[in-house]
């Protein structure tokens, strides 16, 4: 599987609107895309207008298609001038759950 961990600063002022807009985004991202199998949210506890996005998508691929949906179009719309900084992003391989693993619990994703 195909992964990418992204690091996001955000303006103070913006935190709220932030989440906000990233779970839109997430919750599209598992629900709608069928290559999509985690998209996780999480806010530093010290620093908590940083944001760390974890994601895992069959394939580079459906990562790409994932930049093209509504949601995603609509969430970089809003949150891009939320930025404080550069995004980093680290591209990664999947050890484990094996890609088996990811396939079968998929349909747990929307189930919140």
């Amino acid at each position: 599987m195909f992964s990418i961990f992204v690091t996001i600063n955000v303006k103070p002022e913006h935190i709220d609107e932030f989440k906000v807009a990233s779970l839109g985004d997430s919750e599209g991202s598992t629900r709608d895309e069928p290559g999509c199998f985690r998209f996780d949210i999480h806010q530093d506890v010290e620093i908590s207008s940083r944001f760390y996005l974890h994601e895992v998508y069959r394939d580079e691929e459906a990562f790409q298609a994932h930049l093209e949906t509504p949601h995603f179009l609509k969430w970089k719309g809003i949150v891009n001038q939320f930025f404080d900084g550069e995004i980093e992003k680290i591209v990664m391989k999947t050890v484990f759950p094996s890609d088996a693993g990811w396939e079968k619990q998929k349909p747990g994703l929307i189930n919140w």
